[in-house]
């Protein structure tokens, strides 16, 4: 229990306020509109449908002022910077940006479709009232000052309309009704193209419609200005609705019962999104005077299994280890920007990137660089970042688990680099003692474009005495048995036949019991971090894994798991 406090308490916390403040707006803004004397009559045309619907409103206008915070990336890695000192369990929350996204997105989507649901009962019954289908006082409140003022209740206000189709009509000649439809359509075309199955493998479709969420926000300011719900308003004298409900012939014409006055708004979803619109707007103004900055190319390489190498180049840039940016290509895509994990040390005078043949942006970059000039410069690159992640807290730790399925282990090429350096340069800030890193392929190429950096590193620690520092194991997921009999073979050679390392590649999976036993009886009383740059399931497991291998005694073994998001 208290290591699962640690590791995820602050984050149930923090969503136990968020749903908080979600029930308390739906809970207040629905006794609101169900109860308040200025909605009688308003309610007496609608029932309970009227709260039903603005209930929802007042919690979309809270999340959709969230919605826009999580991926304003420089304002997050701003905050993780200055959270240095608020420790790493503050810091991590930021590194679960992507997920609290989703989750205000599925609320939104939620709310969305009980605001619209509520909304249609509610045009059903106003037609039904101005067609005089219910009582006296619905008709009446229906009839009030039909012209072209703005003291009516009932938002349907001509009735040469056939009965069937007055409904469409109010929906498509209003404003709230118009900027209703595109505001749901765009929601729902954003929340369906961001389907892990789209996102994967139609990037771009995913890209593209995602970039609706502008005619979003527009059609969503615009909305409240329809006032298709209205209240009953102030008149001298007052009309006091418990005497008067009952004697609609006298309305004006005593001086108990005046006509009663309606009105709407003020729309007030603006209130709530200009702060979060202006955040973003900045954010991307950042990004277009970056894409204009110079990026230059030092180095170009092609490595096996379709890996393309990277070296760039640009004034003022600044890195930390395991951070990544944005990439553009406008020879590709003028508008596309795809994340990559930068696999240089902040000790370099350049940056770099790995990126695998993953989709059609990747494929067509790699395609140019294969057609270049000996010694050319690649087409004009734009660079958005760097931005902060999980991987820059590594050195926090007195022992770190690094675990990188296939090209996810560029974060930990950028850290097992730093620390190179910093042996090096013997720098007496690393508290770092104890590293293990472990690497799951499926092809034996994948391991070719790292191993270099893995046989100086053992070299490295060797000459320094420090062989013990550095524990790492790689593992061939994808094999045959050609494979298995070609390293049986080759089993007494002193290097490893697949990456010409001393350490032996196995073949399989590990077996986690046993390297997390092995981890924990290694460092008796340390704080293990465990980072992961890998697919969802392999971070169930290893989270699982972290939380059964900490020890309750805080003097003993305890597990931290951190997981790369973007």
């Amino acid at each position: 229990m208290g290591n699962w406090i640690i590791n995820h308490g602050l984050t149930s916390f923090i969503l136990v306020v968020w749903m908080g403040i979600n029930i308390f707006l739906f809970v207040w803004f629905y006794l609101f509109y169900d109860l308040g004397d200025d909605y009688y009559y308003t309610r007496h045309l609608l029932g309970s449908a009227l709260a039903w619907a603005r209930a929802p409103a007042a919690v979309l206008n809270f999340n959709c002022l969230l919605i826009l915070l999580p991926v304003c990336r420089n304002l997050l890695s701003l905050l993780r910077g200055s959270f240095v000192c608020c420790g790493r369990t503050m810091r991590k929350q930021l590194d679960k940006n992507i997920s609290f996204h989703k989750l205000v997105a599925y609320m939104i989507a939620l709310m969305t479709a009980v605001h619209l649901i509520a909304h249609l009962l509610n045009v059903e019954w106003y037609n039904n009232s101005r067609r005089g289908v219910y009582d006296k006082l619905s008709t009446a409140l229906s009839n009030l000052e039909d012209t072209d003022n703005t003291t009516y209740l009932n938002p349907i206000r001509k009735t040469d309309v056939d009965a069937q189709q007055t409904p469409t009509y109010l929906v498509f000649t209003t404003i709230a009704g118009l900027t209703g439809i595109i505001i749901t359509l765009a929601l729902i075309l954003i929340i369906t193209s961001s389907m892990e199955v789209i996102r994967r493998s139609y990037f771009e479709v995913f890209w593209y419609t995602h970039h609706l969420f502008v005619i979003f926000f527009i059609g969503l300011v615009f909305h409240g200005a329809g006032f298709i719900v209205r209240k009953q308003l102030t008149t001298d004298p007052p009309h006091n609705f418990t005497l008067c409900k009952d004697r609609i012939e006298e309305w004006g014409q005593i001086p108990e019962c005046p006509l009663p006055k309606f009105g709407g708004g003020p729309a007030q979803t603006w209130w709530w999104v200009i702060g979060p619109m202006i955040l973003y707007l900045c954010e991307r103004l950042l990004r277009f005077i970056r894409n204009m900055q110079t990026v230059q190319y030092r180095k170009i390489v092609m490595h096996p299994s379709k890996v393309l190498e990277m070296q760039l180049v640009r004034h003022g840039f600044k890195m930390d280890v395991g951070q990544y940016i944005f990439l553009n290509c406008p020879a590709i895509s003028q508008l596309e920007w795809h994340p990559f994990t930068m696999t240089s040390a902040p000790e370099e005078d350049f940056f770099s990137v790995h990126i695998r043949s993953a989709g059609d942006w990747t494929d067509r970059l790699i395609d140019i660089m294969q057609h270049l000039p000996e010694g050319a410069q690649g087409p004009k690159m734009g660079v958005d970042g760097p931005f902060g992640t999980a991987s820059e807290d590594v050195f926090d730790y007195e022992v770190s688990m690094l675990v990188g399925a296939g090209i996810g282990i560029t974060p930990f090429a950028s850290i097992l680099k730093s620390i190179w350096y910093k042996f090096k340069t013997s720098n007496p800030k690393l508290r770092t003692r104890k590293i293990y890193f472990y690497w799951l392929c499926r092809e034996t190429h994948a391991f070719e474009w790292f191993a270099d950096l893995l046989q100086v590193l053992e070299k490295e620690m060797e000459e320094r005495g420090m062989g013990d520092f550095l524990t790492y194991k790689l593992y061939l997921t994808g094999w045959d048995q050609s494979h298995a009999t070609h390293a049986w073979v080759h089993f007494d050679e002193e290097t490893d036949v697949v990456t010409g390392l001393k350490q032996k590649t196995h073949y399989g999976r590990p077996v986690w019991d046993k390297e997390f036993e092995e981890v924990r009886q290694e460092n008796p009383s340390s704080v293990v971090g465990t980072f992961l740059c890998g697919p969802a399931v392999l971070g169930k497991v290893l989270e699982n894994k972290c939380a059964k291998f900490s020890d309750v005694d805080p003097r003993k073994t305890r597990f931290y798991f951190n997981k790369e998001n973007f």
